[in-house]
């Protein structure tokens, strides 16, 4: 068997519960080959001995690519449906309940999205892109993210925050409490400080933080308003997105109920958590319609 890097692949000893594409390849001093894996779907990163892998034929990928476009359509009309009734309740705000002839328009919040692989970015920004969130995409190796978030924060002046990419936990490095037991969530702990340094008030930058069976807790603690993996589980490559959008939906005026933004993420609060937040959204009236008579 011949596995090159970007190959889609699964592992036997985990019965092929997920598909991953390799990133590299290497050997050990003992000899034996390993891979390098990024999850697919997830935001899990992995290590797996050659001899474990099985190279995903393209039948199974378009399986398990239609589970995953079902599951992104369930709950990207579950968002939808929130977003009609924001909607509706900011009409009724900005009338004062009363109908007349006045239009008015609305600020969303705008997203910095600083992302560790370069494919879920892409799929991310699509998504943003769908939903209607403002936003800015930036791929940056998560050991790189601490150095660069102060001057992207200076650059974009966002309202939301997300630090995601991959990670996982390992058991031969310790214990789940312990933060050196996590690939990159020590990283993103430190990308939070450093955002925190810039925009210290958790409502005036809101910020997501981890990815799979991230250090929740040293997430929260560092500054995040939301953050994975509280069961130390593996998140969806998109939640961030719905996390986020909901946020920037929400007028500044209303507090967000931390269920109301994870019920409609594909995870849910096995793998993502939060504290208390303002929404970030604004509106504002005369909106001029162009006339150039």
């Amino acid at each position: 068997m011949d596995i090159k890097v970007g190959d889609i692949v699964a592992r036997k000893s985990y019965n092929c519960d997920l598909i991953f594409r390799v990133i590299d390849l290497k050997e050990e001093s003992n000899g034996d080959k390993m891979a390098i894996l990024y999850g697919e779907e997830v935001r899990l990163i992995a290590d797996s001995l050659y001899g474990d892998l099985v190279v995903v034929d393209e039948r199974e990928k378009k399986v398990r690519k239609q589970k995953d476009d079902d599951l992104l359509e369930k709950s990207f009309r579950l968002f939808r449906q929130d977003y009609h009734l924001i909607r509706q309740k900011n009409e009724y705000h900005a009338t004062n309940g009363y109908s007349n002839d006045q239009d008015y328009f609305q600020i969303p919040g705008r997203v910095l999205h600083i992302d560790g692989d370069p494919l879920y970015l892409k799929k991310c920004l699509a998504l943003y892109e769908k939903i209607g969130v403002p936003v800015y995409g930036v791929h940056c190796n998560e050991k790189e993210m601490s150095e660069r978030v102060g001057d992207l924060i200076d650059e974009f002046r966002p309202d939301i925050l997300v630090i995601t990419g991959h990670d996982a936990y390992s058991k031969s490095k310790g214990k789940k409490s312990e933060l050196k037991a996590y690939r990159h969530s020590k990283h993103f702990a430190q990308t939070v400080r450093q955002a925190r340094r810039k925009v210290p008030h958790l409502d005036h930058l809101v910020i997501f933080a981890g990815a799979c069976q991230s250090h929740f807790e040293s997430l929260i603690r560092a500054g995040a308003n939301f953050a994975s993996s509280p069961s130390r589980v593996n998140i969806h490559a998109l939640d961030p997105v719905y996390i986020v959008a909901k946020i920037s939906f929400t007028p500044f005026v209303e507090r967000i109920n931390v269920w109301d933004v994870l019920r409609n993420t594909l995870t849910g609060d096995k793998g993502l958590g939060g504290v208390e937040t303002r929404g970030v959204l604004r509106t504002g009236m005369p909106f001029k319609k162009n006339n150039d008579d």
